[in-house]
């Protein structure tokens, strides 16, 4: 008995298409089927539009233990009575506000707080514009502008610790600047520039501008860097002047930098702490006392946390109110 040849037996052995059409049918049925691609497209959009989120998560978790959660500490204390030194603090309402809205050394870091930031922010300005178009002015070589963008920048290079000790150190009696004075004739003793009630506040101004006018230089140094020549051959043109060319087309041009700069240095500025602690500590007799030394005392040398949490949030608010007004500039601007 002969058996039947292989090609044979494959070919009987292969399904009819009936039988496979059944068995397509059957799996579709039964959702045993394959994954569609529109369906796989859908899954793996979806799981793109996560990774971003995914990116971001571990830093937003940080930001919300490290600044969310103690920012509504603090809210919450300004709300009770003297917590952390009282076992059972109660809910007082807004009579902590009232406390330190109506206390008259409140009014004074205020006020000195004012004069402080914005006498600080202006002179930033005019002093930084100034260096900055003596850098930009083609009457000096490069090597000479290196040189004096150097010297220029030196003090934004120093943290405040060290220039806190440092003018300490030039403002003493016996001091540097003393000395000169005397010699030439300008004192007969040694000033008190640090102690003396009538030049602190002067003297912490003066060390905060010199401390951060660099800043404003090297920003706005940029922005005249990046004015396109065209505009002043223009102006030349038109008989322009180069008082009318700074006006006209120097500061329309800076202005977006301007703006952003400003506001910046309102929130940093209103927010000092460390020069005026370890320069004259708000002293003397309160006269360069700031909102930050004054929420700082409150909490750690008259350990009324309550009031000092309510100082804390009063300050929030103002530094927040600066920067709406900076988020938004920088959305105009974009």
């Amino acid at each position: 008995m002969t058996s039947a040849p292989p090609v044979a037996a494959a070919a009987s052995e292969r399904p009819t298409p009936a039988e496979v059409g059944g068995s397509r049918a059957r799996r579709a049925g039964s959702g045993l089927g394959p994954r569609s691609p529109r369906r796989r497209g859908r899954s793996s959009n979806g799981l793109r539009r996560l990774e971003p989120y995914a990116f971001i998560s571990p830093t937003a978790i940080l930001m919300i233990v490290l600044m969310l959660v103690p920012i509504g500490m603090v809210i919450g204390y300004s709300f009770m009575n003297n917590v952390i030194t009282n076992h059972n603090p109660k809910f007082v309402g807004l009579d902590n506000y009232v406390d330190v809205l109506t206390d008259e050394r409140f009014h004074t870091a205020l006020g000195n707080t004012l004069i402080f930031t914005l006498t600080s922010v202006a002179a930033h300005l005019v002093l930084g514009l100034v260096f900055a178009m003596l850098l930009n002015t083609p009457l000096l070589g490069n090597a000479s502008k290196a040189v004096f963008r150097v010297i220029y920048f030196l003090p934004w290079l120093f943290t405040v610790a060290i220039v806190a000790v440092l003018w300490r150190l030039l403002l003493n009696p016996n001091g540097v600047i003393n000395y000169v004075l005397v010699s030439l004739g300008l004192t007969d003793k040694g000033v008190e520039f640090l102690a003396d009630p009538s030049l602190a506040l002067a003297a912490v101004t003066f060390i905060n501008i010199w401390a951060g006018y660099p800043f404003f230089m090297v920003s706005l140094l940029a922005g005249l860097q990046g004015i396109p020549r065209d505009l002043y051959e223009a102006a030349t043109v038109d008989g322009a002047s180069r008082w009318q060319q700074f006006w006209n087309v120097t500061i329309p041009q800076l202005r977006p930098i301007i703006i952003s700069m400003c506001l910046l240095d309102l929130i940093w500025t209103s927010q000092q702490f460390a020069l005026i602690w370890m320069t004259t500590g708000g002293g003397p007799i309160n006269v360069t006392e700031m909102l930050s030394t004054f929420t700082y005392k409150l909490a750690f040398s008259r350990y009324e946390f309550s009031m000092a949490s309510t100082s804390a949030v009063i300050v929030l608010v103002l530094s927040m109110i600066l920067a709406v007004f900076y988020v938004r500039h920088q959305r105009a601007r974009d």
